[in-house]
């Protein structure tokens, strides 16, 4: 009996020597202390470029089948390629065209000019075979100066459209190094790079025009290098077309699968990023990885939506997850391409795809599912312990607030089950803290919330030092942490953006911000 008792009292000892450690495997998001590790901003990073087409005049060797030209005057310029450059010139009147690639309209075409004299325009057009529908954008210059910039539309054979669309050209800026044109599906905006120095100079929204969205567009329209002389010649160095990170990102979400678990696949965590391009709709939605021990951040692709009406939208803010049940790629998407017509709403839309959409171009399959209004930033996944869907977002109730959704599936009959909370909200996720879901916001309190999940109680608030933001900047940033498994030197990622628009452009700019990466761990004290 005495023995008994005494192995008794040893277990009660053991167990009460393992609570501090059975404490540290349970820690709460408040326990954690995040620390900035690194810092960039992507500013058409060359590194941030998946390739579509490119004119490069040092590989040619037969010109005439490699860059087919097209001459649209009675006068034809002289197109040759000399030590490395692409050469265009006439003593008359000339208009010249250079075949170099087919189209997207939501890639980043760049043009490298090394001199121009005389007077004329050079920029970029798209169009189909018989130029029956044109969309050219073209920088006017006299000597080496930019005295303008032109869009020019054509549809079914009628001009539509030439007006300028020139925003602040700088005093004497010069036509040299690098014409970037940044399309975004309904807009546009013209950047020039000299000496280093990034300026946009022009901007656009043209969908009422000609809405380069369409799906025939894709299929049909092809790019050239467009060449304008009245007389002189210009010297360019290349031309390229491609998928890029642009100015800026935003709206960071860790891509999961389908009960909120983050998709850690070979090695790296998979995001959806916000791709900016100005204002809404002008955005898209890309998709990168990192290897959560470093800070090697790599643009993997983009994705766009297809409602089945003939439109690829640009839709943003994103939550894309791999339903293992169905062997199928699904997701939440926020429909701010609606901006771009004034009789669409915008909504939440429900996406899927069977093919793996993290690289180069996809397309999603995209349908409303019934919740409309202004709402935005899901984040879905199934709790398998209640058999629900449920979608963690922001609805304008007063200002943005955190509310939870639930439905028996995953892409219809949803209704509010918690909600809304008392502080502004944005950038919702759910999170697994030691086995525990939580709900974290970023607000426009200098705080990011944590809520408890389901029922949106307010747990605390994130502890970091360094946070992406300072006394004067806006804090409405997605917290974005996600729990890492045993065995990597930190057990928690959080990657952030800021809210420092690029400078120079006009209207409305949501352009976006720079990536803050920190590591998380618990100090038990």
């Amino acid at each position: 009996m005495v023995s008994s008792h005494r192995q008794i009292f040893r277990f009660f000892l053991l167990a009460l020597a393992a609570l501090p450690l059975f404490a540290q495997g349970q820690p709460a998001p408040t326990d954690i202390n995040f620390t900035r590790q690194g810092v960039r901003r992507f500013i058409f990073d060359e590194q941030h470029a998946i390739p579509l087409a490119a004119l490069r005049p040092a590989e040619v060797i037969g010109m005439s089948s490699m860059y087919p030209v097209s001459h649209y005057s009675d006068t034809h310029a002289q197109v040759t390629v000399s030590t490395g450059r692409l050469l265009i010139g006439s003593d008359t009147e000339t208009h010249t065209a250079v075949w170099f690639g087919g189209f997207n309209p939501f890639a980043t075409y760049t043009l490298a000019v090394d001199s121009s004299d005389g007077e004329g325009a050079v920029g970029f057009e798209f169009a189909d075979a018989d130029n029956a529908n044109r969309f050219a954008v073209s920088l006017a210059y006299r000597g080496q100066r930019i005295v303008d910039v032109k869009l020019d539309v054509k549809k079914a054979g009628k001009v539509v459209a030439s007006e300028s669309i020139a925003t602040s050209i700088p005093p004497g800026a010069k036509l040299q190094g690098k014409v970037i044109l940044q399309l975004l599906g309904s807009g546009l905006t013209v950047y020039t790079q000299h000496d280093g120095g990034l300026q946009p100079i022009a901007q656009a929204d043209f969908s009422p025009l000609l809405d380069l969205r369409a799906k025939r567009y894709l299929h049909t329209f092809q790019s050239r290098v467009s060449i304008q002389l009245e007389q002189g010649a210009v010297a360019i160095d290349g031309a390229t077309g491609a998928l890029t990170s642009g100015m800026g990102l935003a709206d960071i979400r860790a891509m999961t699968y389908e009960d909120g678990s983050p998709l850690l696949d070979q090695g790296r965590l998979w995001y959806t990023m916000t791709i900016r391009g100005r204002a809404l709709p002008h955005h898209v939605q890309g998709v990168f990885s990192m290897d959560p021990t470093v800070f090697d951040l790599r643009f993997e692709g983009i994705i766009v939506f297809d409602r089945a009406d003939g439109i690829l939208r640009n839709e943003v803010a994103s939550h894309i997850f791999y339903d293992r049940r169905d062997r199928v790629w699904r997701g939440i998407t926020t429909g701010f391409s609606a901006y771009a017509n004034p009789k669409e709403h915008k909504q939440l839309l429900a996406v899927e795809s069977t093919k793996d959409p993290r690289f180069g171009f996809s397309v999603m399959q995209a349908e409303p599912f019934g919740v409309v209004g202004d709402i935005e930033d899901p984040h879905i996944l199934y709790d398998a312990e209640v058999a629900k869907w449920r979608i963690l977002t922001c609805e304008n109730i007063d200002g943005y607030k955190s509310v939870l959704l639930e439905s028996a599936s995953w892409n219809k009959g949803y209704r509010r089950i918690a909600g809304p909370v008392a502080h502004n909200s944005t950038g919702t996720s759910i999170q697994r803290i030691g086995g525990v879901p939580y709900c974290f916001s970023g607000s426009s309190e200098r705080e990011i919330f944590i809520y408890s999940y389901p029922d949106l109680n307010e747990v605390g608030t994130l502890k970091m030092d360094l946070p992406p933001w300072d006394d004067k900047s806006g804090t409405r940033v997605w917290p974005n942490v996600v729990e890492l498994p045993a065995g990597y030197p930190f057990r928690y990622v959080a990657l952030m953006m800021d809210r420092f628009n690029y400078p120079g452009l006009v209207g409305p700019n949501w352009t976006y911000g720079a990536l803050y990466l920190y590591h998380g761990n618990v100090v038990y004290r």
